[in-house]
């Protein structure tokens, strides 16, 4: 299974209830972390998780609101006595980006992998996750990740016994591995099925509607994504700015045909979403506000098998 905790919903500001943009998970005790702006530690101790076990952080872009916060987390990290490697992905010029971030970290008892994304789509293998990155469009270059879990297919015993394989090569076969018995090779097609239907988490803030979106949220479990303003009016805004209204952010949901929608990165303006929620509703119907702290624990599907 895996967990799911936006952390924060607020665009370009913290405020006193509202906290910047961030979202957390955690599958197989590995732990991720998308953006980090101001207050993005606090809000993790509100929501009762310790900076202590994120392996990965990734970064859509480097405006304050989604970087800033780094610094304080490394240093927390740090200060909690981490040794174990820490994972950061993000848009060419992180290592640079964070270094001088790091002025004021400059020595951290862990080391640091840093992982360049360069083009406009690229997926990564982390901790049992396969983050997919994808280029959207605001007025720097800013990414979009989906992060997926996979499921292997259903071990099938009774090919197993067919094919007379040792009991003592079942396990290895079922994570995927070709074993070796005898001189006899055993490959994890002989007795594997098909994959099964995984988990799929979609997450992205700072750009206007774009294609890339919907095909990289296609079929999401979750579908987090920015709504910086519900009021129609503020159109231009949103338009000159780079950012997304509610019913654009509704509309990239019902196209990508995503089960669930979570709105979030709300401009400091926004005092209440509520009232845009019944037109956000009207174009796709599982839609809801983000908040702060907001939970979710995604499961694999009930097969028959």
């Amino acid at each position: 299974m895996l967990d799911v905790c936006l952390l924060g919903t607020g665009g370009m500001m913290p405020l006193p209830k509202r906290w910047l943009t961030a979202l957390y998970t955690r599958y197989n005790g590995s732990n991720l972390l998308i953006d980090c702006g101001e207050g993005t530690q606090i809000a993790m101790r509100e929501a009762g998780l310790s900076p202590r076990h994120i392996d990965v952080i990734c970064f859509t872009h480097y405006h304050g609101d989604h970087i800033a916060g780094l610094p304080g987390l490394l240093l927390g990290m740090g200060n909690a006595d981490r040794t174990e490697p820490l994972t950061l992905i993000g848009p060419k010029g992180l290592e640079r980006v964070v270094s001088s971030l790091r002025v004021i970290a400059p020595e951290l008892p862990f080391p640091i992998v840093y992982k360049e994304i360069t083009e406009k789509d690229v997926t990564f293998e982390e901790n049992g996750y396969l983050i997919h990155a994808f280029r959207v469009n605001h007025n720097v270059t800013c990414y979009g990740y989906s992060l997926e879990i996979k499921r292997a297919g259903k071990f099938n015993v009774e090919a197993a016994k067919e094919k007379n394989i040792p009991l003592k090569a079942w396990n290895p076969l079922q994570k995927g591995n070709v074993v070796t018995i005898d001189g006899i090779t055993y490959t994890p097609d002989m007795v594997m099925g098909a994959e099964r239907k995984g988990i799929k988490v979609t997450y992205t803030t700072d750009t206007r509607p774009t294609e890339a979106i919907v095909d990289a949220a296609y079929e999401s479990d979750l579908f987090i994504c920015e709504g910086m303003y519900g009021d129609r009016e503020k159109f231009d805004n949103a338009k000159k700015n780079k950012h997304m209204m509610f019913y654009e952010a509704a509309k990239l949901a019902r196209e990508a045909e995503v089960k669930e929608l979570w709105l979030t990165h709300f401009s400091p303006s926004l005092v209440n979403g509520k009232p845009y929620m019944k037109e956000v509703k009207s174009i796709f119907a599982n839609a809801h506000l983000g908040k702060d702290g907001k939970w979710l624990t995604l499961d694999f599907l009930d097969e028959e098998e």
